[in-house]
């Protein structure tokens, strides 16, 4: 073996010895986002600054898919009733310890397998001022049920497009995609009878310069590939392509890939 190629080798057996070590808690990506490893386009709207008009009016605001609550902190001073749900179980205790100390009682939803997702929440009738959404699905007619007259939904959703070249390269085959878009979101929430108030569409792309983040990220979003084969994965399953990846990131310098972002700000 050549003193280049060794030297790949070892690099390459590091990256993955210390993305496979790194924790990851609850929807936080600053162990690779803090050094710069990955990067991303920004977007044509900051969902902080779409949700902020709305919060300060609202009474009572339901925050879906919580995750472990890194976002809704952010908005403090949060409303009178603010309630969050989270499907994903390892989040949910995450998500408690930092948000029930702000008043914010957090509920665990069953995950559901097929849709309609999210379609029988457990809240009263007409409860909400305002529904916000960061990555969640979700079911227009249970958000009529749940809004106020008057009241908001903001969400803001991964398109289908997301990952596409990445996840492909893994499988290596070209995948079916799901017409999951803005035109898509904003027919079914029109004939949910919903007033569209905002509605913006981004296709960027994400930008890794190395193979440990790249696992890093699939690790701690493992159904991105088992949506398409039924199996999470592991560094062991994809370690030949995973080392080709490698290759091709240390000629060009970077990979990139997809990233598919789209908002909606639709009033009831």
């Amino acid at each position: 073996m050549t003193e280049k190629a060794s030297s790949l080798k070892e690099t390459f057996e590091a990256y993955l010895k210390q993305a496979e070590e790194a924790s990851f808690s609850g929807w936080d990506f600053s162990y690779v986002y803090s050094a710069g490893r990955i990067a991303e386009t920004p977007l044509k709207w900051n969902y902080y600054t779409g949700v902020m008009p709305y919060l300060r009016r609202a009474e009572a605001m339901l925050d879906m898919g919580t995750g472990g609550g890194e976002m809704l902190f952010r908005f403090q001073p949060l409303p009178p009733t603010t309630y969050a749900t989270e499907q994903y179980r390892p989040n949910v205790a995450v998500a408690k310890k930092k948000l029930e100390p702000l008043g914010v009682k957090v509920f665990e939803i069953e995950e559901e397998k097929e849709p309609p997702f999210n379609s029988k929440l457990p809240f009263e009738n007409e409860f909400f001022d305002l529904i916000i959404n960061r990555h969640e699905a979700y079911y227009p007619p249970e958000l009529v049920r749940l809004l106020k007259p008057g009241g908001t939904f903001i969400t803001q959703q991964v398109g289908s497009l997301n990952l596409k070249t990445l996840v492909q390269f893994f499988l290596g085959k070209t995948i079916p995609l799901s017409n999951w878009n803005l035109k898509s979101a904003v027919d079914e929430l029109e004939s949910a009878g919903f007033r569209i108030v905002r509605q913006l569409e981004d296709v960027q792309h994400y930008r890794f310069y190395d193979i440990g983040a790249i696992v890093y990220l699939l690790k701690a979003i493992p159904w991105t590939l088992g949506d398409f084969t039924g199996e999470e994965f592991t560094v062991e399953r994809y370690r030949d392509r995973l080392w080709e990846l490698h290759l091709k990131i240390c000629e060009d310098g970077y990979y990139d890939t997809p990233r598919h972002r789209f908002l909606v700000i639709a009033g009831k």
